[in-house]
C-alpha cells in the first residue's frame, strides 16, 4: 500500500478537531508496517501551512471547529517539517511537473463540469496518481470521491 494523503489529512492528524481520532487511528495502523513514509510535495507543504493560519483566522472569527493559536500553528508546522527533514514518516516528493500538468488536465476534463471539483482536490488526486500511489487518504468529501473515481482505495 502506497499512501497519499492530502493537506486535510494533516491538518487532522496534527491538530485535534472532530477527524483527529480517526486520523491518529489511520497513522498508526500504518506505522507498524514497512511504510517509507508520506510523500509530501511542495503543493501540500504550501498548503499546510496556509490551512494552519487559515485555521487561527476562523479561530478569531469564532467559527467552530479547529481552534488554533498563532503560536500553537507555528509549533505544528515546525513539528511538521522536522518530521519531513528527518524522514518520520513524512518524505520529500517531486512530481514531474509535465506530468503532473498532463495529469491533472486529464482529471479536470473527465471530472469537473460533471463533479465540480476545486483545483486543490485535482493537485493531489494528480500528484497521487503521478507519484504511483494507490491509496488516497483525506477527510475532504469531494477530495475523496475523485480518488475513487480515479481507482484510487480511500479512508
Amino acid at each position: 500500500m502506497t499512501i497519499y494523503a492530502d493537506t486535510n489529512f494533516f491538518t487532522s492528524l496534527y491538530c485535534t478537531g472532530p477527524n483527529n481520532a480517526e486520523a491518529v487511528q489511520l497513522d498508526s495502523s500504518i506505522k507498524s508496517s514497512s511504510f517509507e513514509g508520506y510523500p509530501i510535495t511542495a503543493i501540500g507543504r504550501f498548503e499546510l501551512i496556509n490551512a494552519l493560519q487559515q485555521s487561527v483566522f476562523s479561530t478569531r472569527q469564532g467559527v467552530p471547529g479547529v481552534r488554533l493559536t498563532s503560536e500553537y500553528a507555528l509549533v505544528i508546522e515546525a513539528m511538521f517539517f522536522k518530521h519531513l527533514a528527518t524522514g518520520q514518516y513524512l518524505r520529500d516528493a517531486a512530481c514531474n511537473e509535465a506530468a503532473l500538468e498532463k495529469q491533472f488536465r486529464a482529471l479536470s476534463h473527465r471530472h469537473t463540469a460533471k463533479e465540480g471539483f476545486r483545483t486543490y482536490d485535482i493537485l493531489h488526486v494528480s500528484s497521487a496518481l503521478v507519484l504511483g500511489c494507490d491509496t488516497f487518504w483525506s477527510f475532504d468529501a469531494k477530495a475523496k470521491k475523485l480518488a475513487k473515481l480515479e481507482g484510487l482505495a480511500v479512508n
